[in-house]
């Protein structure tokens, strides 16, 4: 049974940091491709990045230079570090792994950020 579990969430004040992080088991972290996504209220779920099994990264362009994806194979798991946060970057985070066989979901960490 695979299952993602994310951590690191909470609530900062515009400026700061957070890392999120999500843990990977159940299946082979390391030949999976790993994204965060996000969802605020009332919008739809977005992709915040992604880091492919050779390292490749993308961001969307409102985190482009102020979050960083990264991945640990030997902990399965992949981070979020991000910095400068913004108040529209309040959302429930989701990790997600794409598999040739399926995708999978976290159950979602909240990041709030006030102003």
């Amino acid at each position: 049974q695979v299952q993602l579990v994310e951590s690191g969430g909470g609530s900062v004040q515009a400026g700061g940091s957070l890392r999120l992080s999500c843990t990977v088991s159940g299946t082979s972290f390391s030949v999976a491709t790993m994204g965060w996504y996000r969802q605020a209220p009332g919008k739809q779920r977005e992709l915040v990045a992604y880091i492919t099994t050779g390292g490749s990264r993308r961001y969307a362009d409102s985190v482009k230079g102020r979050f960083t994806i990264s991945r640990d194979n030997a902990k399965n798991t992949v981070y979020l570090q991000m910095s400068s946060l913004k108040y529209e970057d309040t959302a429930v985070y989701y990790c997600k792994l794409e598999k040739t066989y399926g995708t999978f979901w976290g159950q979602g960490t909240q990041v709030t950020v006030s102003l």
